[in-house]
């Protein structure tokens, strides 16, 4: 469903080692808004909702929403760091066009 670049995985886990509370999964999703119409969110939970769809992926647990998840279904996630900026990235097959910043997408 979905991959995670090997610096997305040491990403989070340093976010997740970093964390105040006990980490239940990262949620990732999809919901509208951006440039393109629709924005990515990622957060990591302390607990799953009913309806989450819990994904591990290389010792991770990935935490989807039943809506966002046709729209996630062979996404690469990356972490990039570069001197002007570090984030997430997000590879979607399902997306006819992203924005330049890279965060939002239409299909």
């Amino acid at each position: 469903m979905i991959t995670l670049t090997d610096s997305a995985v040491n990403a989070i886990n340093r976010f997740i080692r970093h964390a105040e509370k006990p980490v239940a999964g990262l949620r990732i999703r999809v919901e509208g808004g951006g440039c393109s119409g629709f924005k990515y969110g990622l957060k990591l939970e302390d607990t799953l909702a009913d309806n989450d769809l819990s994904v591990p992926c290389q010792g991770i647990t990935l935490l989807v929403d039943e809506s966002s998840a046709p729209l996630l279904q062979g996404v690469t996630v990356d972490f990039v760091e570069t001197m002007e900026s570090s984030g997430f990235t997000f590879a979607n097959p399902n997306a006819s066009h992203s924005c330049a910043c890279g965060k939002s997408f239409a299909c």
